[in-house]
C-alpha cells in the first residue's frame, strides 16, 4: 500500500514539473505539434536499355566468305569441279576395264584356269577374286596415280613422297584383296543357292557384310592406314570428354591420328558400331585449329552418334543396295542375252560374269549419286545443328568451314550441290551457323563473342 502511494506521488510530481516548464517558455518558443516533413517524389518509368549488339546473319555470312580471297576461291573451285568430272571419268574408265576383261575373254580364261586348279567352288571363287582384283588394280593404276598422287600434289593436298603414297596404295590393295576373298565366296554361294531370287540373297549378304565392316573398321582396318595414339591429358581433352558424357556418348578416351604425314586436311570422327565407338581427331585439326574450333568439330561428330545416323544410314543404304541388286539382275539378264556367247558368260553364278556385275553396279551407283548424296547431306546438316547446340561455338565452326575450303567448294550452284556434294556447301553451313547465332544473340556467352568479334 505504501509502495503504491509512493509511485502515484512520483507520477504526479513529474506531470506538474513538465507543465511548469512549459509555462515558463516564451510564447514563440513553445512547441506546438507539427507534421512530419515530406518531399514530392516524381516516379517515372525507367528506360529499358537493350545492350544486345546489332547482328545481321546474312551480312555476317558474306563477311565470312569474303575472308577467302579470289585466288583461293578459284583454286578451291577448280579442285571441286575437277573432282566432279573425274567421277564420270572413273565410271567410263571402269566400264572400259570391264569391257576389256569380257570382250577379250580374259575373265573367262581366269574362270577356266581356277576350275582346273580345284574342284571346290569356294576355292575357285577365292582364286578368281585374287586374279580379278589384281588385274583391275594394274589396269586402273595410271588413273589411281594421277588422282591419288599427281593431282593431290598439284593442289597442295598431299605431304607424301611417291614411295609413301605407294605404301598406302599397297595397303589399300591388300585390304581390298582380303575383303574380296572373304565376301565373294559368300556372295556366289548365295547366288548359286537362290537361283532366280539370287539378287535378293546377294543384297542380303552385302548388307550384312556392310554392317560387319562398320563394326570392325575402326579397330581393325583404320589402324592399318594410320597410327593412333591417345590424346594427352590436357584441358582440351577433358572438355571433349565432358562434351561426350553430357551427350551420352560412351567414350573414355580421345585418339589422335597422324594424318599430317599424308595431307594437310583436317577432320575428326566418332566411328564404330555395336560397341566399337571411339572419338578420333587428326593431328591437323589439333595443329591448325583453336580449342574452340576443335570443340565445334567434335560437337558435330558427336551429333552423328547421338542422332543415330549410323543406324539410319545402314537402313537407307540397305534399301539402295537392294535396289542396286535389282538393277544388276535386270541388266545382267539383258546383257548376257545379247553378248553372253561372245563373253563366254552363262548365268549370274558364272565367275566370268563378275566384271559385268561390277560394271552394272557401278552404273547404278553413279546414277544414284544424287540420292546417296542427299541422304548424307541431310545427316551432315543435322549434325551441324546438333554440334552448334552442344558446343555453342558458331564462329569457330564457320572458321573451320573456311579451313575445309581448299578441297570443298564454298558456293556451288544448287544443281551442283544436289548431285555431287555429300556435305552441305560451305556457304550453307556458315549461313546456318550465323542464323543460329542471330537467334541466340541475347545469350550471355554469344553476346560477348559478338562484342569481341562482330562476325
Amino acid at each position: 500500500m505504501a509502495l503504491r502511494m509512493g509511485l502515484m506521488f512520483v507520477a504526479v510530481f513529474l506531470l506538474l514539473q513538465t507543465a511548469i516548464m512549459a509555462q515558463d517558455l516564451p510564447p514563440d518558443q513553445q512547441l506546438p505539434p507539427v507534421a512530419s516533413p515530406t518531399h514530392r517524389v516524381d516516379v517515372n518509368q525507367l528506360p529499358v536499355l537493350d545492350t544486345t549488339p546489332a547482328f545481321d546473319p546474312v551480312a555476317a555470312t558474306q563477311q565470312w566468305i569474303a575472308r577467302l580471297n579470289s585466288q583461293a576461291r578459284a583454286k578451291s573451285d577448280a579442285y571441286a569441279e575437277g573432282g566432279e568430272v573425274l567421277q564420270l571419268v572413273d565410271l567410263i574408265y571402269g566400264l572400259g576395264v570391264a569391257a576389256l576383261l569380257l570382250w577379250l575373254k580374259i575373265s573367262a580364261r581366269i574362270r577356266d584356269w581356277v576350275q582346273r586348279l580345284t574342284p571346290g567352288r569356294a576355292w575357285q571363287v577365292m582364286l578368281y577374286a585374287i586374279a580379278y582384283v589384281t588385274a583391275v588394280t594394274v589396269l586402273t593404276l595410271p588413273l589411281s596415280i594421277y588422282e591419288g598422287y599427281i593431282r593431290e600434289h598439284n593442289f597442295g593436298l598431299s605431304n607424301q613422297t611417291f614411295l609413301q603414297w605407294a605404301g598406302d596404295f599397297a595397303t589399300m590393295f591388300a585390304v581390298t584383296l582380303a575383303v574380296a576373298v572373304i565376301f565373294l565366296p559368300l556372295l556366289y554361294a548365295a547366288i548359286r543357292a537362290a537361283r532366280q531370287t539370287w539378287w535378293l540373297w546377294g543384297a542380303g549378304i552385302s548388307i550384312l557384310f556392310m554392317i560387319f565392316m562398320l563394326g570392325i573398321y575402326p579397330v581393325v582396318v583404320a589402324p592399318l592406314y594410320n597410327h593412333y595414339s591417345p590424346l594427352p591429358d590436357t584441358p582440351l581433352k577433358q572438355q571433349i570428354l565432358a562434351l561426350a558424357r553430357a551427350n551420352h556418348v560412351p567414350a573414355d578416351t580421345v585418339w589422335v591420328v597422324d594424318e599430317s604425314r599424308r595431307s594437310p586436311r583436317i577432320s575428326a570422327n566418332v566411328s564404330g558400331f555395336l560397341g566399337t565407338t571411339r572419338i578420333s581427331l587428326n593431328d591437323n585439326l589439333l595443329n591448325q585449329g583453336t580449342p574452340d574450333e576443335v570443340l565445334a568439330v567434335v560437337g558435330h561428330e558427336l551429333g552423328h552418334y547421338v542422332l543415330g545416323h549410323i543406324m539410319r544410314l545402314v537402313l537407307l543404304f540397305a534399301l539402295l543396295i537392294l535396289a542396286g541388286f535389282g538393277f544388276v539382275a535386270v541388266g545382267f539378264r539383258y546383257a548376257t542375252e545379247l553378248f553372253g556367247e561372245s563373253w563366254r558368260v552363262r548365268q549370274p553364278d558364272d565367275l566370268a560374269g563378275l566384271p559385268l556385275l561390277v560394271a552394272l553396279m557401278s552404273i547404278f551407283i553413279f546414277l544414284a549419286m544424287p540420292v546417296t548424296n542427299s541422304i548424307t547431306r541431310a545427316t551432315e546438316r543435322e549434325a551441324d545443328l546438333f554440334g552448334v547446340n552442344a558446343a555453342r561455338k558458331p564462329d569457330a565452326f564457320a572458321s573451320v568451314v573456311l579451313k575445309l575450303s581448299p578441297y570443298r567448294k564454298l558456293d556451288p550452284n544448287p544443281i551442283e550441290e544436289t548431285i555431287f556434294f555429300d556435305h552441305p556447301s560451305g556457304k550453307n553451313r556458315i549461313s546456318m551457323m550465323m542464323s543460329w547465332k542471330a537467334q541466340h544473340i541475347r545469350d550471355t556467352d554469344i553476346r560477348d563473342t559478338v562484342r569481341d568479334n562482330p562476325h
